[in-house]
């Protein structure tokens, strides 16, 4: 096998194409053939070392990824080799074959492409878990989301209409914003021309957002969180643009708003037969054609170096994912 290996995370530079010996899966383990995986955010963190989870060196990065399954380790009863699943298990994506925890495989219906697969867990289980259980999104309500043309930005448009919301995404260039149209958002604002408070008022008629998904943070979070309707709900999901905001919290007490922490990651694990119940839910949005993940393209496993630099020049409009031929 070969894997991009990570042995000092100063960053990407210093990944290198390896070959491996092919390991064997242990207990409540199944070794993949990967297919495809997806370059997330903290894919980028992680070989920085900057991201909150450091894993012993050296290491595979890749965290979300799809493939088949080529042999099961002891006590893994619900799958079998030959299955098709997608897995998040935060490193090993990115090489042609990797060990994966079986409890955190997620079988692939059919019809369910690889590619899709391996942009799918992260990016609609957070939205999923954000709007749907932590914001209680009603029919009706106004969501305004921030980075809108992202993976997790694309995500939340998608689900949100898929429950009957109003969606307002807004984003930093019209290029952009014509996505999010796309993807079924009612409305769009560039953010990087004019104001953004006028903006969302001038949007929402005054009122402003119900809720308000921000996988961004930095400069534009406190203005939009002055803008939020009465009873809003304000998500934190991320900080995509690299500065975590401090928000004023007169700001919650003015419009009776709530401040609420977005972390998928630990709800999985806290709760799993709700995530489980969330995963099978999303699944069947798939198959019904009410949700798809946005690619902004396909690259080579080979070329991962070039798919980091597109993903850090903020050309990337959806997800990127690297494949195995």
């Amino acid at each position: 096998m070969h894997a991009w290996l990570c042995t000092t995370p100063t960053g990407v530079d210093t990944l290198q194409w390896t070959e491996l010996a092919t390991p064997v899966p242990g207990p409540g383990q199944v070794l993949l053939q990967v297919r495809a995986a997806s370059l997330n955010f903290p894919d980028l963190l992680i070989v920085q070392n900057k991201y909150q989870i450091k894993p012993p060196l050296p290491f595979v990065p890749g965290s979300e990824y799809a493939g088949v399954v080529q042999a099961v380790g002891e006590g893994v009863a619900h799958l079998k080799v030959g299955q098709r699943v997608a897995c998040l298990s935060g490193t090993g994506g990115f090489a042609t074959h990797t060990l994966a925890p079986a409890a955190l495989c997620m079988p692939l219906p059919d019809g369910f492409s690889f590619v899709d697969a391996a942009a799918f867990i992260m990016t609609y289980a957070t939205s999923h878990h954000a709007l749907i259980d932590r914001a209680q999104l009603k029919p009706g309500e106004t969501v305004l989301v921030l980075g809108a043309a992202g993976g997790v930005g694309t995500a939340a448009i998608q689900i949100a209409k898929a429950v009957g919301a109003r969606v307002i995404a807004a984003a930093s260039t019209d290029e952009k914003c014509a996505l999010c149209q796309e993807q079924g958002a009612d409305a769009t604002i560039n953010y990087s021309q004019g104001d953004l408070r006028e903006a969302i008022k001038a949007a929402t008629g005054g009122k402003g957002p119900d809720v308000i998904y921000d996988p961004v943070g930095g400069d534009f979070a406190e203005p939009a969180f002055r803008s939020i309707a009465w009873r809003g709900r304000y998500l934190v999901v991320g900080f995509a643009s690299g500065p975590i905001p401090s928000l004023p919290l007169n700001l919650a007490l003015l419009k009776g708003a709530s401040l609420v922490g977005v972390f998928w990651g630990d709800f999985a694990k806290r709760e799993p037969q709700n995530n489980a119940a969330m995963m099978q839910e999303l699944a069947q949005w798939y198959s019904q054609g009410r949700i798809k993940p946005v690619i902004d393209r396909t690259m080579p496993m080979g070329e991962l170096h070039a798919a980091y630099a597109r993903m850090g020049s903020r050309q990337v409009r959806g997800k990127l994912v690297m494949v195995n031929d």
